[in-house]
């Protein structure tokens, strides 16, 4: 039985992953139904679209994972489905990473002003640079497949040592676990960098229109900071994102604390849930889209 704070945080947890489930749902919807209407797929689209379908597998999983732990414990420990949703997890986890970067990046070329020769060779090399990041997705993915196939040489092993398996697996896992967790943030640090870099191209733009005595509302600083409120939101929603993922890992090498991994699981999905509404408020398309649903659901 749940305590009634351990209740209570989850049902903050569940209407959290509704929430993201459906924001990310109709971000990916919108995004493939303009393509179709269309009839081609832009590179914001793209990553759009690929953001939002990692984000709701990321979300149902982190869910399954939790409602397995917390409610059927004995066939989580029983066989390799630990295993299974942890790999899965880490995919997913690669994919929502890896194109919120890009979308990062995007906003980053599209926006800043920087005068320097690499920049403007970036710039005008946008689609090509982000095509080739995502790119680089599928081979993060081979890296990981290895570790994808471990719980059936598991299988094959069990028969043979029971004791020294288990033992091997634990460490096994929880190291796969910091490895790949290393290199999410290393992504993630990409992330910040474009951050900066666009902080002072808003600062630069200001000083400029402070020495040109122009207003401070023009459309070019009004860009700036749209994209600066999803760039900064990102990553404190990653930070708590990381921090969550942190005590929910944690959880394996300790004593079984289930207030600790339930606000774990919360804090967890604050990012994928929490991001996709400010993406939405902050895409003209898609809040229109949110507002003409809203319009239909009150009629």
């Amino acid at each position: 039985m749940l305590s009634i704070v351990e209740g209570l945080l989850l049902f903050v947890a569940v209407s959290e992953s509704v929430l993201g489930v459906l924001g990310n749902g109709f971000i990916g919807l919108v995004n493939c139904i303009n393509c179709v209407k269309n009839k081609k797929i832009s590179t914001l689209s793209l990553i759009l679209t690929g953001l939002a379908s990692s984000r709701f597998c990321l979300i149902w999983i982190i869910t399954t994972d939790a409602y397995v732990r917390l409610f059927s414990p004995d066939m989580y420990l029983s066989g390799d489905l630990s295993q299974y949703i942890a790999y899965l997890w880490i995919i997913m986890n690669q994919s929502s990473v890896w194109f919120a970067t890009s979308l990062s990046i995007f906003y980053f070329l599209k926006i800043a002003n920087f005068s320097h020769c690499i920049f403007l060779w970036l710039k005008g090399h946008i689609n090509k640079i982000l095509l080739l990041l995502m790119g680089c997705l599928p081979i993060s993915w081979l890296f990981t497949f290895p570790n994808i196939t471990m719980p059936f040489i598991n299988n094959i092993m069990k028969n043979r040592n029971t004791t020294g398996l288990i033992t091997m697996q634990k460490s096994e896992y929880f190291i796969n676990q910091i490895l790949f967790s290393i290199g999410t943030l290393l992504v993630f640090i990409l992330c910040l960098i474009t951050c900066f870099l666009l902080i002072t191209s808003l600062w630069k733009h200001n000083r400029r229109m402070q020495l040109n005595g122009t207003g401070f509302r023009d459309p070019s600083r009004e860009a700036h900071i749209k994209a600066m409120k999803i760039l900064v939101s990102f990553i404190i929603l990653f930070i708590l994102y990381f921090v969550g993922t942190a005590i929910q890992i944690s959880i394996d090498t300790m004593p079984k604390n289930k207030l600790l991994y339930i606000f774990g699981m919360t804090t967890t999905i604050l990012y994928p849930c929490g991001h996709s509404f400010i993406l939405i408020l902050g895409n003209s398309k898609l809040k229109q889209a949110s507002l003409r649903v809203l319009k239909l659901l009150k009629c």
